[in-house]
């Protein structure tokens, strides 16, 4: 098991060039599936969960491969409808192939990732939107058989009880081919919906309203191949920029996606750092100790502060002067790194959805473990402004999110090593 060693102390600087968005990357990859014919990604980031995306796809007969932030993938001829469950468990987010698979073939086989049997939970949501569009969804021990009645869904109106982007998602890539128009109220508008949108557009699909909370979509045959450039990953960009504030640091980003990353600026911004946006550039100063944030930072979906970017902020205002106040609405147990930061002397009290985060001094080097991929990179970052050594266990789930993590740390200048 890797692990990352962690000297803290030093100011991070430099320039960094963002990796393509990881959310957008992988329904692009399964929105592939529903192209007869040959789709090239570029800024498709070299993540353990694009590898795991990248077998799926080969496993059901397309041809895929990876080189130098590329994946070009062949879906001329697809074999197989049913996706074992050991690869659907590699990828949280597999259970979007179930939308893909029945826009291209009518039908498919999948598991809950995880292996959860069916029951009160999330994808509840997408299942019965797929049903509204005339899909008989059966439990067969564990797996999920889905089957359009006629061999390909119908259109359909579906009102989304919560912006949900995994259902919206779902519903849309079953959505473009289709019979008739379907059209997805209280739809979710993060920007890698919209990343997805373009891409299909790009194939051919007849799509409107993305962004927005009311998506249309025409069914169409056939999609076609296309080349493609996947949007830059504004989560990363809140990584850095929190490590870079949290260092008392200097860091220009490029290849930036200001509109998308600016619910996270503006919190960012009221901690006193200096941050000025150009052209697909993000530069921010923090020459000295960040301020507490006075309003309760509230996670929300898009436009609102995104959930993603919770744990790495509050690693960063573990040391701020003063407290802040942080409520999670979107997903339960997404406080489960407060216990490493903790450990490494942040003062932190957990009451339901609310953290409430008192700024210390100063912060010390431990041995923690990462809970999550977010959670994961908030302890790098606590670790980076942390006196001492820190020792980062199971950095696997920091590798589902971001490229080559060390190497982009020590370009900065901060001493860290993968071991």
């Amino acid at each position: 098991m890797q692990k990352f060693i962690i000297n803290g102390g030093r100011r991070l600087r430099g320039e960094l060039a963002l990796q393509g968005s990881k959310n957008s990357s992988l329904p692009i990859m399964a929105a592939s599936l529903l192209c007869c014919g040959e789709c090239t990604l570029h800024s498709c980031p070299g993540l353990t969960d694009v590898y795991a995306a990248s077998r799926i796809l080969n496993c059901v007969g397309c041809r895929c491969s990876f080189s130098e932030n590329t994946a070009s993938i062949d879906s001329s001829v697809v074999a197989e409808t049913t996706v074992c469950e050991e690869l659907m468990r590699e990828m949280r987010s597999s259970i979007i192939f179930m939308g893909a698979m029945l826009g291209r073939t009518g039908e498919c086989t999948v598991s809950v990732p995880g292996g959860c049997e069916l029951g009160p939970r999330p994808i509840d949501m997408h299942l019965a939107a797929l049903r509204k569009m005339g899909v008989d969804i059966r439990d067969n021990g564990g797996s999920i058989v889905c089957k359009a009645a006629s061999g390909r869904a119908k259109g359909a109106k579906i009102n989304l009880a919560f912006p949900s982007v995994g259902a919206t998602e779902n519903v849309i890539l079953c959505a473009v081919t289709a019979e008739g128009e379907t059209v997805i109220n209280n739809a979710a508008r993060e920007p890698e919906i919209r990343d997805l949108c373009a891409f299909l557009r790009s194939c051919g699909a007849d799509i409107s309203g993305d962004g927005e909370s009311r998506i249309i979509i025409r069914g169409k045959q056939q999609l076609h191949g296309c080349e493609y450039t996947i949007m830059p990953d504004r989560i990363v960009a809140a990584t850095y920029l929190s490590m870079a504030a949290a260092t008392k640091g200097e860091l220009i980003l490029t290849n930036a996606c200001i509109p998308e990353t600016e619910p996270f600026l503006s919190v960012l911004e009221q901690t006193g750092c200096s941050i000025y946006t150009s052209e697909k550039k993000i530069y921010l100063r923090s020459g000295s100790r960040l301020r507490a944030i006075r309003d309760r930072i509230r996670t929300m979906p898009h436009p609102g502060f995104p959930t993603d970017a919770q744990a790495v902020l509050m690693a960063a205002l573990s040391a701020a002067d003063g407290t802040s106040v942080f409520e999670e609405n979107i997903f339960d147990c997404r406080y489960r790194h407060t216990e490493a930061l903790i450990k490494m002397g942040a003062d932190i009290q957990v009451l339901g959805k609310v953290a409430v985060v008192k700024g210390v001094e100063k912060l010390h080097g431990a041995k923690v473990e990462a809970t999550d991929l977010r959670g994961g990179a908030a302890m790098v970052i606590a670790a980076l402004c942390a006196e001492g050594s820190s020792e980062i266990t199971k950095i696997c789930h920091i590798d589902r999110g971001y490229e080559n993590m060390e190497e982009a740390v020590s370009l900065l200048g901060g001493d860290i090593r993968r071991s």
